[in-house]
């Protein structure tokens, strides 16, 4: 008969046959955008793969990859501007050729102001516009 490990056990034993954590000890919390439509904007966004957390008629959250959260909130005069946080995708031509193949307004593909990465723009339905990178990340994410 198999023993049966509680789950906190499970997970503590896991953990013992893991490599050192690498990672850096903090990651982005939040980052914001105001919208007209905080519910509208949440969803464009669901659609380009962030995960719904809550969508509300004042206030929108989305998770990305390493529990940072997009935090839309409703301003009934936002008009839109340059986003001052980024994306960054693992494939950029595939996303890109994903992203335009579903409408969604993005640019073309170029290079970023340090000729560094290679990016593209996409925009919200408020007109905030937000660059997508190639991914640069080094080890374990």
């Amino acid at each position: 008969m198999s023993k049966i490990l509680h789950p906190n056990a499970a997970r503590r034993a896991a953990a013992e046959k893991q490599p050192e954590d690498e990672r850096p000890p903090f990651g982005r919390g939040t980052v914001h955008l105001t919208s007209r439509d905080p519910k509208g904007t949440g969803r464009f966004y669901a659609q380009l793969g962030l995960r719904t957390v809550g969508l509300m008629d004042s206030l929108a959250i989305l998770e990305m990859r390493g529990g940072t959260h997009l935090e839309i909130r409703l301003d009934p005069e936002a008009s839109g501007g340059p986003a001052d946080w980024d994306l960054m995708v693992e494939d950029l031509d595939a996303t890109h050729d994903a992203w335009v193949a579903q409408d969604i307004p993005v640019s073309e593909i170029g290079k970023d102001e340090r000729e560094i990465h290679r990016v593209f723009t996409v925009t919200d339905p408020d007109g905030n516009t937000v660059i997508v990178h190639d991914s640069h990340v080094i080890g374990i994410v």
